[in-house]
Protein backbone atom coordinates (compact mmCIF):
# COMPACT_ATOMS: atom_id res chain seq x y z
CA UNK A 1 0.00 0.00 0.00
CA UNK A 2 2.87 2.40 0.84
CA UNK A 3 4.58 1.65 -2.49
CA UNK A 4 1.44 2.46 -4.46
CA UNK A 5 1.06 5.77 -2.59
CA UNK A 6 4.72 6.64 -3.30
CA UNK A 7 4.33 5.84 -6.99
CA UNK A 8 1.17 7.94 -7.25
CA UNK A 9 2.91 10.88 -5.56
CA UNK A 10 5.90 10.51 -7.88
CA UNK A 11 3.66 10.58 -10.94
CA UNK A 12 1.84 13.64 -9.57
CA UNK A 13 5.11 15.48 -8.99
CA UNK A 14 6.35 14.56 -12.46
CA UNK A 15 3.28 16.21 -13.97
CA UNK A 16 3.98 19.59 -12.36
CA UNK A 17 5.21 22.20 -14.80
CA UNK A 18 8.66 23.69 -14.31
CA UNK A 19 11.51 22.60 -12.04
CA UNK A 20 10.75 21.62 -8.47
CA UNK A 21 12.10 23.86 -5.69
CA UNK A 22 15.00 22.43 -3.69
CA UNK A 23 13.18 22.98 -0.37
CA UNK A 24 9.87 24.12 0.98
CA UNK A 25 6.34 22.97 0.36
CA UNK A 26 5.25 21.64 -3.03
CA UNK A 27 1.56 21.93 -3.87
CA UNK A 28 -0.26 19.15 -5.69
CA UNK A 29 -3.54 20.93 -6.47
CA UNK A 30 -6.47 18.70 -7.36
CA UNK A 31 -9.62 20.68 -8.29
CA UNK A 32 -12.53 20.24 -5.85
CA UNK A 33 -15.90 19.29 -7.27
CA UNK A 34 -17.93 19.26 -4.01
CA UNK A 35 -17.69 20.10 -0.32
CA UNK A 36 -15.16 22.92 -0.44
CA UNK A 37 -14.92 26.41 1.02
CA UNK A 38 -13.16 29.45 -0.39
CA UNK A 39 -10.95 31.02 2.28
CA UNK A 40 -9.04 34.23 1.73
CA UNK A 41 -5.30 34.39 2.34
CA UNK A 42 -5.90 37.37 4.62
CA UNK A 43 -7.26 34.82 7.11
CA UNK A 44 -5.16 31.76 6.29
CA UNK A 45 -1.92 33.80 6.36
CA UNK A 46 -2.88 36.40 8.96
CA UNK A 47 0.23 37.82 10.60
CA UNK A 48 -1.36 38.65 13.97
CA UNK A 49 -3.74 35.72 14.54
CA UNK A 50 -2.61 32.57 16.30
CA UNK A 51 -2.72 29.23 14.55
CA UNK A 52 -5.65 28.14 16.73
CA UNK A 53 -7.60 31.29 15.82
CA UNK A 54 -6.90 30.78 12.09
CA UNK A 55 -8.01 27.14 12.28
CA UNK A 56 -11.20 27.97 14.18
CA UNK A 57 -11.92 30.83 11.75
CA UNK A 58 -11.61 28.46 8.76
CA UNK A 59 -13.78 25.87 10.54
CA UNK A 60 -16.53 28.39 11.33
CA UNK A 61 -16.46 29.69 7.76
CA UNK A 62 -16.94 26.15 6.44
CA UNK A 63 -19.97 25.43 8.65
CA UNK A 64 -23.50 26.03 7.30
CA UNK A 65 -25.71 28.77 8.66
CA UNK A 66 -27.30 27.87 11.98
CA UNK A 67 -24.48 25.62 13.20
CA UNK A 68 -23.49 25.79 16.85
CA UNK A 69 -20.10 27.50 17.09
CA UNK A 70 -20.06 28.41 20.78
CA UNK A 71 -17.18 27.68 23.13
CA UNK A 72 -18.67 24.45 24.50
CA UNK A 73 -19.69 23.22 21.03
CA UNK A 74 -16.17 23.77 19.67
CA UNK A 75 -14.57 22.25 22.78
CA UNK A 76 -16.62 19.07 22.31
CA UNK A 77 -15.51 18.91 18.66
CA UNK A 78 -11.76 19.58 19.07
CA UNK A 79 -9.07 18.60 21.57
CA UNK A 80 -8.34 22.19 22.64
CA UNK A 81 -9.81 23.28 25.96
CA UNK A 82 -12.46 25.94 26.53
CA UNK A 83 -9.86 28.51 27.64
CA UNK A 84 -7.85 28.15 24.43
CA UNK A 85 -10.96 28.27 22.24
CA UNK A 86 -12.32 31.31 24.09
CA UNK A 87 -9.03 33.16 23.56
CA UNK A 88 -9.07 32.29 19.83
CA UNK A 89 -12.64 33.56 19.46
CA UNK A 90 -11.62 36.82 21.14
CA UNK A 91 -8.79 37.17 18.62
CA UNK A 92 -11.20 36.72 15.71
CA UNK A 93 -13.57 39.20 17.33
CA UNK A 94 -10.78 41.76 17.80
CA UNK A 95 -9.80 41.58 14.12
CA UNK A 96 -13.38 41.91 12.84
CA UNK A 97 -13.97 38.34 11.66
CA UNK A 98 -16.44 37.48 14.43
CA UNK A 99 -19.23 39.40 16.09
CA UNK A 100 -21.21 38.15 19.11
CA UNK A 101 -24.21 40.06 20.46
CA UNK A 102 -26.97 39.22 22.93
CA UNK A 103 -30.49 39.60 21.52
CA UNK A 104 -33.90 38.92 22.99
CA UNK A 105 -36.32 36.70 21.06
CA UNK A 106 -40.05 37.25 20.82
CA UNK A 107 -40.65 34.82 23.69
CA UNK A 108 -38.33 36.85 25.95
CA UNK A 109 -35.41 34.42 25.81
CA UNK A 110 -31.90 35.87 25.52
CA UNK A 111 -29.64 34.22 22.95
CA UNK A 112 -26.18 34.94 21.57
CA UNK A 113 -26.18 35.83 17.87
CA UNK A 114 -22.86 34.98 16.20
CA UNK A 115 -21.99 36.59 12.85
CA UNK A 116 -18.86 35.57 10.94
CA UNK A 117 -17.58 37.85 8.17
CA UNK A 118 -15.24 36.29 5.62
CA UNK A 119 -13.94 39.78 4.77
CA UNK A 120 -13.72 42.06 7.80
CA UNK A 121 -13.73 45.14 5.58
CA UNK A 122 -17.22 44.40 4.23
CA UNK A 123 -19.91 46.76 5.47
CA UNK A 124 -23.19 45.56 6.97
CA UNK A 125 -26.01 47.92 5.96
CA UNK A 126 -29.53 47.62 7.25
CA UNK A 127 -28.78 44.30 8.93
CA UNK A 128 -28.26 42.65 5.51
CA UNK A 129 -25.07 41.76 3.73
CA UNK A 130 -24.92 43.21 0.24
CA UNK A 131 -25.29 40.48 -2.36
CA UNK A 132 -22.21 39.96 -4.53
CA UNK A 133 -22.42 41.50 -8.01
CA UNK A 134 -22.26 38.77 -10.65
CA UNK A 135 -19.08 38.94 -12.64
CA UNK A 136 -19.57 38.96 -16.43
CA UNK A 137 -16.56 37.64 -18.32
CA UNK A 138 -16.11 39.60 -21.56
CA UNK A 139 -16.15 37.48 -24.70
CA UNK A 140 -13.14 38.23 -26.90
CA UNK A 141 -13.93 39.44 -30.42
CA UNK A 142 -13.33 36.85 -33.15
CA UNK A 143 -10.10 37.23 -35.10
CA UNK A 144 -10.53 38.49 -38.70
CA UNK A 145 -10.43 35.82 -41.38
CA UNK A 146 -7.67 36.16 -43.97
CA UNK A 147 -8.82 34.65 -47.31
CA UNK A 148 -7.83 35.05 -50.96
CA UNK A 149 -9.42 37.97 -52.79
CA UNK A 150 -11.33 35.80 -55.26
CA UNK A 151 -13.02 33.77 -52.58
CA UNK A 152 -16.23 35.36 -51.34
CA UNK A 153 -16.45 35.76 -47.59
CA UNK A 154 -19.71 35.05 -45.89
CA UNK A 155 -19.91 36.70 -42.51
CA UNK A 156 -22.36 35.10 -40.13
CA UNK A 157 -24.53 37.50 -38.22
CA UNK A 158 -23.27 38.17 -34.73
CA UNK A 159 -25.19 36.32 -32.03
CA UNK A 160 -27.56 38.40 -30.02
CA UNK A 161 -26.09 39.36 -26.66
CA UNK A 162 -27.34 37.39 -23.76
CA UNK A 163 -29.80 39.33 -21.66
CA UNK A 164 -28.15 40.67 -18.57
CA UNK A 165 -29.55 39.29 -15.36
CA UNK A 166 -32.16 41.55 -13.94
CA UNK A 167 -31.07 43.13 -10.69
CA UNK A 168 -32.60 41.66 -7.64
CA UNK A 169 -35.40 43.85 -6.30
CA UNK A 170 -34.39 45.93 -3.36
CA UNK A 171 -36.04 45.04 -0.07
CA UNK A 172 -39.04 47.13 0.74
CA UNK A 173 -38.15 49.49 3.55
CA UNK A 174 -40.03 48.71 6.71
CA UNK A 175 -41.05 51.61 8.93
CA UNK A 176 -38.92 51.94 12.01
CA UNK A 177 -41.95 51.89 14.30
CA UNK A 178 -42.62 48.23 13.44
CA UNK A 179 -39.28 47.19 14.94
CA UNK A 180 -39.43 47.60 18.70
CA UNK A 181 -36.08 48.37 20.27
CA UNK A 182 -34.22 45.34 21.59
CA UNK A 183 -32.82 45.87 25.02
CA UNK A 184 -29.52 44.08 25.36
CA UNK A 185 -28.06 43.74 28.85
CA UNK A 186 -24.71 45.36 29.38
CA UNK A 187 -21.80 42.97 28.91
CA UNK A 188 -19.75 44.99 31.38
CA UNK A 189 -22.10 44.76 34.35
CA UNK A 190 -20.30 45.49 37.61
CA UNK A 191 -19.38 42.42 39.58
CA UNK A 192 -19.29 42.12 43.32
CA UNK A 193 -15.86 42.84 44.71
CA UNK A 194 -14.03 39.77 45.96
CA UNK A 195 -13.25 39.56 49.65
CA UNK A 196 -9.58 40.04 50.46
CA UNK A 197 -7.47 37.30 51.98
CA UNK A 198 -7.80 37.37 55.80
CA UNK A 199 -4.75 38.57 57.72
CA UNK A 200 -3.82 38.11 61.39
CA UNK A 201 -3.49 40.97 63.83
CA UNK A 202 0.23 40.21 64.10
CA UNK A 203 2.13 37.85 61.82
CA UNK A 204 4.69 36.47 64.23
CA UNK A 205 7.58 34.23 63.09
CA UNK A 206 5.91 31.24 64.78
CA UNK A 207 2.66 31.77 62.89
CA UNK A 208 4.56 32.23 59.59
CA UNK A 209 6.53 29.02 60.07
CA UNK A 210 3.46 26.94 60.98
CA UNK A 211 1.37 28.40 58.13
CA UNK A 212 4.15 27.74 55.58
CA UNK A 213 4.45 24.14 56.75
CA UNK A 214 0.68 23.58 56.44
CA UNK A 215 0.55 25.01 52.91
CA UNK A 216 3.64 23.14 51.70
CA UNK A 217 2.23 19.87 53.07
CA UNK A 218 -1.14 20.09 51.35
CA UNK A 219 0.11 17.98 48.43
CA UNK A 220 0.64 15.09 50.88
CA UNK A 221 -3.10 15.09 51.61
CA UNK A 222 -4.35 16.07 48.11
CA UNK A 223 -1.96 15.50 45.20
CA UNK A 224 -3.77 18.14 43.12
CA UNK A 225 -2.84 20.97 45.51
CA UNK A 226 0.74 21.59 44.41
CA UNK A 227 1.61 25.17 45.32
CA UNK A 228 4.66 27.13 44.22
CA UNK A 229 6.89 29.05 46.62
CA UNK A 230 5.29 32.33 45.55
CA UNK A 231 1.82 30.90 46.18
CA UNK A 232 2.82 29.70 49.65
CA UNK A 233 4.29 33.09 50.50
CA UNK A 234 1.13 34.88 49.32
CA UNK A 235 -1.24 32.54 51.23
CA UNK A 236 0.66 32.50 54.54
CA UNK A 237 -1.35 35.41 56.06
CA UNK A 238 -4.63 33.58 55.41
CA UNK A 239 -3.53 30.41 57.22
CA UNK A 240 -2.02 32.55 60.02
CA UNK A 241 -5.42 34.19 60.51
CA UNK A 242 -6.95 30.73 61.01
CA UNK A 243 -4.22 29.75 63.47
CA UNK A 244 -4.71 33.02 65.36
CA UNK A 245 -8.35 32.05 65.84
CA UNK A 246 -7.28 28.76 67.51
CA UNK A 247 -8.03 26.59 64.46
CA UNK A 248 -6.20 23.25 64.64
CA UNK A 249 -3.85 22.45 61.70
CA UNK A 250 -5.85 19.29 60.96
CA UNK A 251 -9.01 21.43 60.75
CA UNK A 252 -7.31 23.73 58.24
CA UNK A 253 -6.08 20.81 56.09
CA UNK A 254 -9.54 19.24 56.09
CA UNK A 255 -11.16 22.50 54.99
CA UNK A 256 -8.65 22.99 52.14
CA UNK A 257 -8.44 19.43 50.77
CA UNK A 258 -11.96 17.95 50.89
CA UNK A 259 -14.38 17.90 47.93
CA UNK A 260 -12.01 19.52 45.43
CA UNK A 261 -13.25 20.19 41.87
CA UNK A 262 -11.91 17.75 39.31
CA UNK A 263 -9.59 18.63 37.79
CA UNK A 264 -8.53 21.67 39.84
CA UNK A 265 -7.12 24.09 37.25
CA UNK A 266 -5.90 26.77 39.68
CA UNK A 267 -4.93 25.24 43.07
CA UNK A 268 -3.74 28.55 44.54
CA UNK A 269 -7.06 30.25 43.74
CA UNK A 270 -9.00 27.37 45.31
CA UNK A 271 -6.96 27.59 48.52
CA UNK A 272 -7.32 31.39 48.65
CA UNK A 273 -11.10 31.17 48.13
CA UNK A 274 -11.54 28.61 50.91
CA UNK A 275 -9.30 30.46 53.33
CA UNK A 276 -11.41 33.58 52.76
CA UNK A 277 -14.93 32.11 52.68
CA UNK A 278 -14.58 29.39 55.36
CA UNK A 279 -12.73 31.54 57.91
CA UNK A 280 -14.11 30.60 61.37
CA UNK A 281 -15.04 33.32 63.86
CA UNK A 282 -12.74 33.97 66.83
CA UNK A 283 -13.43 32.02 69.99
CA UNK A 284 -15.35 34.09 72.54
CA UNK A 285 -13.58 35.07 75.75
CA UNK A 286 -14.81 34.61 79.30
CA UNK A 287 -15.87 38.24 79.50
CA UNK A 288 -17.96 37.88 76.33
CA UNK A 289 -20.11 35.07 77.70
CA UNK A 290 -23.38 36.26 79.27
CA UNK A 291 -23.75 35.28 82.94
CA UNK A 292 -26.11 32.37 83.53
CA UNK A 293 -28.91 33.08 85.97
CA UNK A 294 -29.22 30.27 88.48
CA UNK A 295 -32.26 29.65 90.79
CA UNK A 296 -31.36 28.75 94.36
CA UNK A 297 -33.05 25.50 95.38
CA UNK A 298 -33.24 24.78 99.15
CA UNK A 299 -33.09 21.03 99.86
CA UNK A 300 -35.58 19.10 101.95
CA UNK A 301 -34.61 18.05 105.49
CA UNK A 302 -36.29 15.68 108.01
CA UNK A 303 -37.10 17.27 111.33
CA UNK A 304 -35.17 15.75 114.22
CA UNK A 305 -38.19 16.19 116.54
CA UNK A 306 -41.27 15.22 114.56
CA UNK A 307 -39.61 13.67 111.50
CA UNK A 308 -41.57 15.94 109.20
CA UNK A 309 -40.01 17.26 106.00
CA UNK A 310 -39.08 20.89 105.75
CA UNK A 311 -36.80 22.99 103.61
CA UNK A 312 -33.58 24.19 105.18
CA UNK A 313 -29.93 24.52 104.27
CA UNK A 314 -28.89 22.35 107.25
CA UNK A 315 -30.60 19.56 109.25
CA UNK A 316 -32.40 20.46 112.51
CA UNK A 317 -35.92 21.12 113.71
CA UNK A 318 -38.85 22.37 111.70
CA UNK A 319 -40.57 25.63 112.47
CA UNK A 320 -43.27 23.96 114.60
CA UNK A 321 -40.77 22.16 116.80
CA UNK A 322 -38.74 25.33 117.18
CA UNK A 323 -41.87 27.24 118.30
CA UNK A 324 -43.11 24.45 120.61
CA UNK A 325 -41.02 25.40 123.71
CA UNK A 326 -42.21 28.99 123.36
CA UNK A 327 -45.85 27.85 123.27
CA UNK A 328 -45.32 25.61 126.34
CA UNK A 329 -43.72 28.44 128.26
CA UNK A 330 -46.61 30.76 127.44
Amino acid sequence: MATQHHNALTRALAGLPGPLPPSGVIHVAVPHTSRFTIVGNHLAQHAELSLVAIGIGVHIQSMPTGSEVGIKALASRFTEGETTIAAALRELEAHGYLSRTRVRLANGRLVTRTVFCNQPGAALRGGMVAAPVPLVTPVPAPAPLVTPAHVPVVVAPAPAPAPSPSPSPEPTPVPEESHPPVRVPSRTAPKAARRPLPRPRELTPELRQTASAILAGLRSHAKELVLSEDDVEALVPGVAAWLERDAHPDTIRHALTTELPQPPKHPAKIVKHRLTVLLPPPLPGAHELAPVRRTLVIPLQNCDGCDRAFRATAPGHCRGCRNEPTATAA
